[in-house]
């Protein structure tokens, strides 16, 4: 395994922290943790106004910084990451920072218009899990599409920096591998799996449209496979469910023959390149994803290995339109944005098994 990475974030964009600030605000019950000679616990309360230490900034650089889909599995650690860079952010995954005076939870469903005084705009809003988005595939579209115009809008009225975050779905089934940027795709407009798909493609034919048209200044990021602490254990998502049933002694169920790839990235490499994506220049499309490609077949023995114990395998019929190949071409997230993965998939799997290990109290 690689040497284990104990730092997020950018030295040249001056965001770089050490890893073990970030651990405490979601690896909840393992014992305290020290700083500056005094325990902090590692469940923060509110009603004591005791919360995670920020970075002070000069009130000239500090941002009003809008995530939507804040208290979801990305836009948490997001925000955990901003808060903890000293800027203001406009549930369980984001109590420590209920009631700190440089954050605002803020509840409203981005499908219908919104008016706040914002910098940036952060739109994570949006169902991603595959079960999720097929059940109710109308609002995933509305959310997509109403929801990407209303941000759009609100970047345009309050002249904030605006980033889409768009998804690796956009390239479909791909015919090019690894996937480019430039690569249009190969999606099934009409499929089980089109909600998602083509409401991302819409939000960033919307979003370039207001770039051209409305002089918004736009970041569109392409996101593959993500995984890490967070992530709703019933989502149905291959990372999650592996997890959840390996620790439980049930079957890994693999859907299809499990030759098929994806590429896996822990979410602190995500984060690190949303942030730097936002704060960098380059304005076209930037793929953000491990280029370490996986069979489920070759994951799901990795989780067996990692958790430990006799964890059988499970094959299930394939499911419709599922990619048979998955993995970015990073070149642009290098070159425009100084960005590459720092995390293993394999320190990334132990963190996460760790996570729902305490989620599960196992």
């Amino acid at each position: 395994m690689k040497k284990l990475v104990k730092t997020v974030g950018s030295s040249k964009y001056g965001t770089d922290m050490p890893l073990d600030e970030l651990k405490p605000l979601y690896l909840e019950n393992t014992s305290g943790k020290q700083f500056d000679g005094e325990t902090e616990a590692m469940t923060f309360d509110p009603s004591t106004k005791t919360y995670p230490r920020v970075r002070h900034l000069f009130f000239t650089k500090q941002k009003r910084i809008l995530v939507t889909g804040g208290a979801g599995f990305v836009g948490s650690h997001l925000v955990d990451r901003l808060m903890k860079m000293g800027h203001y952010g406009n549930v369980r995954n984001i109590e420590h920072w209920l009631g700190h005076p440089n954050f605002d939870l803020i509840r409203h469903d981005v499908v219908d218009p919104f008016k706040i005084e914002v910098d940036e705009i952060y739109h994570l809003a949006c169902p991603a899990s595959p079960p999720h988005y097929q059940a109710n595939p109308i609002k995933t579209v509305k959310t997509s599409f109403l929801g990407t115009l209303n941000m759009l809008g609100l970047a345009r009225r309050t002249k904030a920096k605006f980033l889409l975050a768009s998804t690796s779905e956009v390239y479909g089934d791909p015919e090019v591998h690894p996937q480019p940027e430039d690569y249009w795709g190969h999606v099934n407009p009409i499929g089980p799996r089109a909600c998602y798909d083509e409401g991302k493609r819409i939000s960033e034919t919307l979003t370039y449209s207001y770039a051209t048209h409305e002089q918004v200044d736009v970041r569109v990021v392409r996101i593959f496979n993500t995984f890490g602490p967070r992530m709703n254990p019933k989502d149905g998502r291959v990372v999650s469910n592996f997890i959840v049933q390996a620790l439980h002694g049930e079957p890994l169920t693999i859907y299809g023959e499990g030759s098929q790839t994806r590429s896996f990235q822990y979410v602190h490499d995500l984060v690190d390149g949303l942030i730097q994506a936002m704060m960098g220049g380059y304005t076209l499309p930037i793929n953000l994803g491990n280029p370490q490609e996986f069979t489920i077949s070759e994951f799901a023995t990795m989780v067996q290995e990692k958790v430990g114990g006799q964890v059988q395998i499970q094959y299930l019929p394939a499911v419709e339109d599922d990619p048979k190949k998955r993995k970015p071409d990073i070149m642009v997230a290098s070159k425009e944005i100084a960005w590459t993965p720092k995390f293993s998939v394999e320190q990334g799997i132990e963190e996460t098994i760790q996570y729902f290990k305490l989620l599960h109290d196992l």
